[in-house]
């Protein structure tokens, strides 16, 4: 097919955007060439972005797909609102041979150019940043900032950081190499040799529910980055955003010269569980998986064809030791237990507080003390209803509602959730968090703060000393995984043992943090989420393992 876009275009817009994410990402510093506040994107983008979302509702979102035998949809914003929007449903039989012939082209294209499309891929995300945050925001229930934020450009950072691995790790071997081995008296050995980047095959990417674009963009890039086609499956409840990527993606690869079957879109009907089905097929070579640990662990267990990346869930912990910045502390904390409601995977959960108290810089605060300041801390920060509202967001679906409400009879409730009311979306569901008083002097194997509780609860856990909360970490994070590790501590000694927990169970650990960055966010091209290295998840976004399996090197030799 005719390319509209040309490697030199391609190069000549992008070259410069991926050498500097090249550099991000070896000298972890601060980098981002996606604007983060809504102004940036031009004064009428605002209301283009609201009015492209309302145009998309209530249509039939064609994709141009091979296999299409059905549509189906069935999306409700957690605010409300029916979207809709019924998308193409697959024939697998159909759909999968038509990815794969496009892999061939796009395997010979090169590190360089797959790198180059998918910047460009990006960038025409990036340009639709408000209409992207509209679909991110009903179908995850995040509030509007947040929704453009880590649904636009914190998701468009991490894709493009998956971009940056894919072609660091592809191109440490050279294209080709002239071989020779001396012999002496006699002539040398001499072989021509070329090496070339070969992709797994077909990648299944399945989406979550409630970060759709960022924590799907790192699979989706890093396999297609790396010669794979993708198959996108959203969660039922948010597909429009990723159903918005693959046409973006695929408008790109055409204009390009390349096939668009290489990103495509598989949408279930109710209750048909598609992804278990996908997942084993023999077309299937990657998989990249957000959610649940009992789905993920079926992957890992049933889907021995594929390379399975997973995200799964984990039990997160922050130590209060003690504080140089005790009102700090308390501002920090509240705000982590209360951001998206508690929805996300880095959120603190369990807050492990000696029940002799901490020292701080405003005298010794006894447990009781500590636990009634930083409830009352969230109380502040979350006693305004707008303000509320617009940190909260909405409760996800009705699961994150019942463990709320049945997270009040597990304890004393030290912080009772409230109602609140969001009043330009009325049938939202807005709760602010929980938090219950437990004690871990009595050893309980069904402990509520042994298992995850996603959403809006927390457990301040009274322990005897820092080091029972030390080895009730180790126990948590080796047994259940975590994503995300605090700690609050002025004793160098408490800081180096907490580290080295951290080390030894591969879990990623904040210490003091009272200012503007939280426990539960990690910036790409500089923090790494998750680690790959405990229970919670089996891969890091993003680091080379995440991108050099798959492909592998093949190569040719040839006679001089």
């Amino acid at each position: 097919m005719a390319a509209e876009l040309t490697l030199t275009q391609l190069t000549e817009k992008h070259r410069n955007t991926l050498d500097q994410a090249l550099a991000a990402i070896r000298s972890r510093a601060y980098w981002s060439p996606h604007p983060e506040h809504p102004k940036a994107y031009g004064e009428t983008a605002p209301a283009d972005g609201l009015a492209a979302f309302e145009a998309v509702r209530g249509t039939r979102f064609d994709l141009d797909q091979p296999g299409t035998d059905g549509w189906t949809g069935g999306e409700v914003s957690p605010y409300g609102p029916e979207l809709g929007v019924e998308y193409p449903h697959v024939d697998p039989d159909v759909l999968l041979p038509a990815m794969k012939a496009g892999i061939a082209a796009w395997r010979d294209a090169g590190p360089e150019t797959r790198a180059l499309v998918c910047v460009e891929i990006l960038a025409r995300i990036s340009a639709r940043t408000h209409e992207f945050a509209h679909a991110v925001m009903h179908t995850s229930g995040q509030a509007f900032m947040m929704a453009f934020q880590a649904g636009g450009p914190h998701a468009q950072d991490r894709g493009l950081e998956a971009v940056a691995y894919a072609y660091e790790e592809q191109t440490r071997v050279p294209g080709q190499a002239d071989w020779s081995k001396p012999q002496g008296k006699r002539d040398p050995l001499e072989l021509g040799k070329t090496f070339t980047a070969v992709p797994r095959g077909i990648a299944l990417m399945i989406g979550c529910n409630t970060f759709p674009t960022w924590n799907g963009y790192p699979g989706l890039f890093a396999s297609l980055a790396t010669g794979n086609a993708v198959l996108v499956k959203p969660h039922p409840r948010a597909v429009l955003p990723l159903a918005l990527t693959v046409k973006a993606a695929r408008e790109v690869l055409a204009e390009a010269g390349f096939d668009p079957n290489l990103v495509a879109l598989a949408v279930e009907r109710p209750g048909e569980g598609i992804a278990k089905t996908l997942a084993v097929r023999p077309e299937i070579k990657l998989i990249d998986y957000t959610g649940s640990t009992e789905f993920g662990d079926w992957l890992e267990t049933n889907a021995r064809q594929a390379q399975v990346y997973t995200e799964k869930a984990g039990v997160n912990t922050v130590i209060v030791d003690s504080t140089s910045d005790y009102k700090g502390m308390l501002s920090n904390l509240a705000f982590s237990l209360s951001l998206y409601s508690g929805q996300m995977c880095t959120t603190p959960q369990n807050l492990l507080i000696p029940r002799d108290g901490i020292a701080t810089d405003a005298g010794h605060k006894t447990y009781d003390e500590v636990v009634a300041d930083l409830a009352a801390s969230v109380g502040g920060l979350l006693g305004d209803d707008a303000r509320a509202n617009a940190l909260l967001g909405a409760l996800v679906n009705p699961d994150v509602k019942s463990r709320l409400e049945a997270a009040a009879g597990l304890g004393e409730v030290a912080l009772a959730s409230r109602e609140v009311v969001n009043p330009e979306f009325p049938d939202a569901v807005v709760r602010t968090p929980v938090m219950v008083k437990l004690d871990a002097s009595k050893p309980d194997p069904e402990a509520a703060y042994l298992s995850e509780c996603f959403g809006p609860v927390s457990f301040a856990v009274a322990v005897d000393s820092t080091a029972d909360a030390l080895d009730l970490l180790r126990r948590t994070v080796r047994e259940k995984g975590a994503m995300t590790v605090g700690a609050y501590t002025t004793s160098p000694d408490t800081e180096r043992a907490i580290e080295e927990v951290c080390l030894e169970e591969s879990a990623q650990l904040s210490l003091n943090l009272t200012g503007g960055v939280y426990v539960n966010q990690t910036a790409a091209f500089s923090d790494f989420h998750g680690s790959g290295g405990n229970p919670a998840a089996n891969a890091a976004l993003c680091d080379g393992a995440f991108v050099s399996n798959r492909f592998r090197v093949v190569e040719v030799r040839r006679q001089a």
